[in-house]
């Protein structure tokens, strides 16, 4: 098996703000589920707090405390989903490696995506 990355950043820090990594080359363990479940409710949380901007945003009189504490909302939510992807993007393989079962991964042209 060969990987981009054999830790899993996690989608949590430290109790002092450090990142934390899983080592595991089980996907269905009980921290990859929590992991993957954790990973899910940010980014659910992250589409939310955007549509809340919106509205927000939209509404002329909305005061400065409260875009301030949505701007500290936003900042959070962003992070997250930075997390989120760089965990992923650390996971997708390199172009050319075996995928976990041995067998090359399938390859598709840029036009498959439109």
């Amino acid at each position: 098996m060969t990987l981009h990355n054999e830790l899993r950043l996690l989608p949590w820090s430290s109790p002092d703000g450090k990142p934390c990594y899983l080592s595991t080359d089980d996907e269905d363990s009980h921290l990859s589920r929590l992991a993957d479940s954790t990973e899910a409710i940010q980014l659910c949380d992250a589409a939310e707090l955007v549509a809340h901007a919106l509205e927000v945003i939209g509404n002329e009189g909305t005061e400065s405390d409260e875009l301030r504490s949505l701007s500290a909302d936003l900042v959070e939510a962003l992070r997250d989903t930075l997390r989120v992807a760089t965990s992923r993007g650390y996971r997708l393989q390199a172009p050319g490696f075996a995928d976990r079962t041995g067998k090359d991964a399938p390859r598709q042209s840029a036009a498959a995506f439109g």
